[in-house]
């Protein structure tokens, strides 16, 4: 009896890692900055992000099973993710309305458009985020300042964010340095600004639950940190009146949930260590660009999004050596 000759792919020894293992470990990293937004913003937070998720989840049920008449993919829980993420990019008073269509652009056009994960080449909450900026910019950058668990949802009191600040600052009212927050409270959380990005103390240790569980490495959160870091840096050591000190650039806004959480997307980003690098280098310039010389504060989500469109490119420019290959 002849026998068979079985063919596959790569890899041929399975290490046990899956989809779930590495999104149930993400969620776990996510729950620390959860739980310091519910803390700072109150109930409006837990609302914000169950709605999120409710939407994300239904979403890729029913365009999964009714209109591309697959099998439910619910079980990866990406879209679990999805959602959480989408919700942190939120203040904690978004009518529901809003978060409702948010979910659906991020799961229907940036995600399932293309065919489900895997495929996608941008960041599925960072679309659904971007759509509902450019969409209710009123609604978007109206953020509710701390008010601690007694915090309310829709009523809430609004107020500047340190990135709002910093823009001022650079654009000459040099009186607003003196309303920003001292850099314990930006390290800890209490200020405002969207759900998920207050306390930087919180997404530090989501980072090191990550990188502890080897669910993602160092090159991207660090080349993005130290991009902005030494950018920054320059541009307050050559005019400090105009330009803060770099911890503030580095505590404030969405820069580490976008280098932690975001920019490390398996889909959207670079394979190899070199081109993580590289594509975490254009982050940061990208976002310290946007920060200072573009029209919104905050430009981590924008320079996400575009640094996913070159990552096709990064991967064919930072090719893996060739097993065997002979130097030339």
């Amino acid at each position: 009896m002849a026998q068979k000759l079985y063919i596959s792919t790569s890899p041929h020894i399975h290490c046990g890692d899956t989809i779930e293992r590495n999104m149930r470990w993400v969620i776990w990293a996510l729950m620390p900055a959860l739980f310091a937004s519910f803390f700072v913003f109150g109930r409006g937070a837990l609302i914000v992000t169950a709605t999120s998720v409710a939407s994300c989840l239904f979403f890729e049920w029913f365009i999964t099973r009714f209109l591309l008449k697959r099998k439910s993919t619910l079980g990866d829980l990406s879209a679990v993710i999805t959602g959480i993420l989408l919700a942190f990019n939120l203040p904690s008073n978004m009518p529901l309305y809003m978060i409702v269509m948010g979910a659906l652009v991020a799961i229907g056009v940036g995600k399932m458009a293309f065919g489900g994960l895997g495929n996608n080449p941008f960041n599925p909450a960072l679309v659904g985020r971007v759509f509902l900026l450019i969409s209710f910019p009123a609604k978007m950058t109206s953020w509710p300042v701390p008010a601690g668990l007694a915090a309310s949802y829709i009523d809430a009191e609004t107020g500047a964010t340190p990135l709002n600040l910093i823009g001022q600052i650079a654009g000459g009212n040099t009186a607003a340095a003196d309303q920003l927050p001292g850099l314990g409270e930006l390290f800890m959380g209490n200020i405002g600004g969207c759900i998920g990005e207050v306390s930087a103390l919180a997404l530090l240790v989501g980072l090191a639950v990550l990188l502890l569980s080897k669910t993602i490495t160092w090159h991207i959160p660090v080349s993005i940190i130290s991009t902005v870091a030494v950018l920054t840096g320059i541009m307050w050591f050559v005019n400090p009146v105009l330009y803060v000190n770099p911890l503030y650039h580095l505590l404030s806004g969405g820069l580490l949930l976008g280098a932690i959480f975001m920019a490390t997307d398996y889909v959207t980003s670079p394979m190899t260590p070199k081109g993580m690098v590289w594509y975490g280098i254009g982050i940061g310039l990208l976002t310290v660009i946007i920060r200072y010389f573009g029209s919104y504060p905050e430009g981590m989500s924008f320079a996400i999004l575009i640094m996913n469109a070159v990552t096709p490119l990064i991967n064919n420019w930072c090719k893996p050596k060739r097993f065997g290959e002979v130097e030339k």
